[in-house]
């Protein structure tokens, strides 16, 4: 097998509704402009908040995408 070099970039993604639709808007957008994404990892998340309520959840997302050759 041959060896493989990966990138891995970090979108972050926002939603009104929920992490998990943060970290999919996260991934959606980075596979528009990327090929061959391999791994997601979520590695934050955090709350946008306004007058002491959530406005929108934040997923900070670690996409890994292979180098082509």
């Amino acid at each position: 097998m041959a060896e493989s070099v990966y990138k891995v970039i970090d979108p972050v993604g926002t939603s009104t509704e929920s992490w998990e639709r943060a970290a999919a808007a996260a991934v959606e957008k980075a596979s528009k402009s990327l090929r061959d994404l391999r791994i997601a990892e979520v590695s934050q998340l955090d709350l946008q908040l306004e007058d002491g309520a959530v406005r929108a959840y934040r997923a900070k997302v670690k996409v890994s995408f292979k180098y082509e050759d």
